[in-house]
């Protein structure tokens, strides 16, 4: 397709190209004119450059240019970008790297990439198993796509790939914290938790030799702000997103088919699916929030108990459960604890800052709460599971004799 035809493209799905530059006067007027030959829709923002990139944008009088005197990431030069692309009426950005890494020559994959998945966030995915590609590179790649998946749910390639297509539209609704270089963790988690797709094209690298490639990630600083990042993120996902989507998803058919596979036919003895119910729960109402089933999977695994059971029974701190689990541990904490009682009553209201200054009378009750809340519940586990349980080995004659 000829280049005057790509620019008719850009126009028709309202899409421009963002180039976030830093200290790159020697490839940003290269790259600058390798993205002219496909659209001339194009902001480039200068994110506090020393050098002599600023005169150098000056030359081109046909693209847009955000300037600011001090640099604050790429991340901050990203959501700049961003707002200024949406307020002019662009619909879709691509985003692509100011360094020489990227292709422009890619550009059309993106382009079309909207056909097929019109409200998705595309990463362009590098290929970090080639030949040449940086070992520390290849390191946080692997890292970052690890807790990607882990935080959402999705399996893809290549998480950092700084070339990518972002529907403006959902993202202006949004509100980002991030500045730096972990702002493309931000924003394709906190994306993909509200429902918008993300996934990979192929696209082509060059890194050029270490001598003369030039990069402003700061390896331990950079490192460290995307590792305090996704601990947060972690944290958040399994104390809020995982378990509404755990609700989202409950219907009579779930639960029907989980007490099908996993209690009325499941060949454990009965003891063992008890056991795996009353960790579950103890674990639900344990003081140790945002670390629940991550604590509860692992003694699971441990005590070699069924793991599917105590993770669905520790989501009893689902946050509609969670005042009322809280104000439950209170109270019995006071049975114990005298000194600084605290009366409370029950409001939707009650959180754990309220309980800050009664820590103690908390713990002792939420413990002694989620032991007999276990117990309770085991027992009547137990008592069911005899009642309703399909025996094996009953099973097994019925369909011998069945045959015969």
């Amino acid at each position: 397709m000829a280049a005057d035809k790509y620019k008719e493209l850009f126009r028709e799905k309202k899409c421009c190209v963002i180039i976030p530059t830093y200290n790159n006067h020697k490839i940003v007027e290269q790259v600058i004119n390798d993205v002219l030959e496909y659209t001339d829709q194009l902001v480039v923002v200068n994110d506090g450059s020393t050098d002599n990139t600023e005169e150098i944008l000056r030359e081109f009088n046909q693209i847009d240019v955000i300037t600011y005197q001090k640099n604050k990431g790429k991340g901050y030069a990203l959501r700049k970008g961003f707002r200024f692309a949406w307020n002019k009426g662009y619909e879709y950005a691509i985003t692509i790297d100011s360094d020489g890494q990227h292709f422009a020559s890619d550009l059309p994959e993106f382009i079309k990439a909207i056909d097929k998945n019109p409200n998705a966030i595309i990463i362009g995915n590098r290929n970090m198993e080639q030949d040449g590609i940086p070992g520390k590179s290849s390191f946080g790649n692997r890292f970052s796509n690890f807790w990607f998946k882990f935080e959402t749910g999705i399996k893809i390639s290549d998480t950092q790939s700084g070339y990518r297509l972002y529907p403006l539209k959902p993202l202006s609704k949004m509100i980002f914290f991030t500045r730096k270089y972990e702002f493309e963790i931000e924003i394709i988690v906190r994306a993909a938790w509200k429902g918008i797709d993300v996934s990979n094209i192929p696209i082509q690298i060059y890194y050029a030799p270490k001598e003369t490639r030039v990069s402003h990630f700061r390896p331990f600083r950079d490192f460290s702000r995307v590792s305090i990042l996704n601990t947060v993120l972690v944290i958040y996902a399994l104390l809020i997103v995982k378990p509404f989507e755990f609700i989202r998803k409950l219907n009579k058919k779930n639960i029907q088919e989980f007490f099908r596979t996993q209690i009325t036919q499941n060949k454990e003895p009965n003891i063992k699916i008890t056991f795996a119910v009353m960790l579950g729960l103890f674990m639900g109402v344990a003081p140790v929030w945002g670390y629940q089933m991550l604590i509860a999977f692992a003694l699971a695994h441990i005590l070699k108990l069924n793991k599917v059971i105590v993770l669905v029974t520790s989501n009893i701190s689902i946050p509609p459960m969670i005042p009322i689990i809280i104000f439950a541990s209170f109270k019995t904490g006071g049975l114990f604890i005298e000194a600084n009682k605290l009366n409370l009553n029950y409001n939707p209201g009650i959180s754990l800052d309220l309980i800050k200054d009664n820590l103690i009378q908390y713990i002792v009750g939420s413990l002694v709460f989620g032991v007999t809340l276990a117990v309770a519940f085991g027992i009547l586990t137990y008592i069911l599971l005899l009642i309703f349980k399909k025996k094996p080995v009953l099973q097994e004659e019925l369909v011998k004799t069945y045959q015969d």
